[in-house]
């Protein structure tokens, strides 16, 4: 059994959940600056091993992973550390903020012979991994194209001091999700063309960077995508329109995988139309904190993904490589709001050397 400690305790709370409820994970210890924060979390958990410095976690010979749930300005660095101290590596998405962090990060991977993996934690919600598994088997033939969206009302994050500071944008924080999605099917995007604008209910509330966002993705084979965000508006009932959808949209069939929702749709190759629902039991695995707050099912779903990737050594997606593309995309949508001009990846790349 694999030893794991975390590092970072806001969104590490579902990955204490997550390690705690697998047979495949030992928690080890867990840190956070937050010395409050660490008591909150021992209580909850009745798990007492934390510290408030991480070269506890460092200099601890017994770990075997490091699962970092840190402000993203901090991931590089303390990816980094991880790996220097031999710990293979599970870190949140997004994976840096700074593409000039990059190149180093993967010398320094290939180096140690120590895995990262990003935790796009969507893609291990039931019904993405449904519509995944229908997909490799063929059940809707060839893609042709897909559309993704994040759409939720967000307006009580506004009453954050930190989500009206210029380093805040719902295009990283919010969009990482969906645009993970179009990369997950569709790989070689080389341009994105996108408008933005930040909405009456943001720009009253001080919002600096766009709260509303559609784009438009090319792949080298000429196949297109269409990404939305939009943060500071009601939303339609959950029974008709989720928060969270991926449509992929085949040469036989359609599908369809909702979030929070445990809801699928496919239209087989065979003209079939379903509609699936999860029931109780799937539920508790996925959402065990108040409301559907957290990810906890998602993380563990991941965590043991990456626990046998370790142990049958196969590489666990995203890895490092796949994260760094989706920041470079993202990188390139942030462009593109600020020039109104398409934007290819390549160029992006380039320019930081990879």
């Amino acid at each position: 059994m694999l030893k794991i400690a975390i590092l970072g305790l806001g969104e590490g709370r579902s990955t204490m959940s997550a390690a705690l409820g697998s047979s495949k994970l030992e928690l080890v210890k867990v840190c956070d600056r937050n010395e409050e924060l660490c008591k909150q979390r021992a209580k909850e958990f009745d798990f007492h091993s934390y510290t408030t410095n991480y070269d506890d976690l460092l200099q601890d010979k017994s770990i075997d992973i490091i699962a970092i749930y840190t402000p993203d300005h901090l991931h590089a660095n303390h990816v980094k550390q991880a790996l220097l101290h031999g710990k293979h590596v599970v870190c949140t998405k997004p994976f840096i903020d700074d593409l000039s962090d990059a190149a180093e990060l993967l010398e320094l991977s290939k180096k140690t012979g120590k895995k990262v993996f990003i935790g796009q934690s969507s893609r291990f919600f039931e019904p993405a991994k449904r519509q995944r598994k229908d997909y490799e088997e063929g059940l809707i033939g060839d893609l042709i194209t897909i559309e993704a969206q994040y759409h939720a009302d967000h307006r009580w994050f506004l009453e954050k001091e930190w989500s009206l500071l210029q380093s805040f944008k719902w295009l990283y924080g919010g969009l990482s999700h969906p645009v993970d999605f179009i990369r997950w099917y569709l790989p070689n995007i080389e341009e994105v063309m996108g408008y933005g604008m930040i909405s009456s209910n943001g720009s009253k509330a001080g919002l600096k960077n766009e709260d509303t966002m559609h784009f438009i993705f090319k792949a080298t084979d000429g196949r297109i995508a269409r990404v939305s965000g939009v943060y500071t508006s009601p939303t339609q009932p959950a029974q008709r329109d989720s928060g969270m959808s991926t449509i992929l949209r085949a040469t036989e069939g359609a599908s369809q995988a909702d979030y929070h929702e445990l809801r699928y749709a496919v239209t087989t190759k065979d003209g079939e139309e379903k509609i699936i629902t999860w029931g109780d039991s799937t539920i508790k695995h996925y959402f065990r904190f108040e409301g559907q707050s957290h990810h906890a099912g998602e993380y563990q779903n991941y965590l043991e993904y990456f626990v046998y990737s370790i142990e049958l050594n196969f590489t666990a997606y995203p890895d490092m490589e796949e994260g760094i593309g989706t920041v470079a995309l993202l990188q390139a949508m942030d462009k593109t709001l600020k020039t109104g001009m398409p934007v290819k990846i390549a160029d992006i790349l380039k320019e930081y050397g990879l």
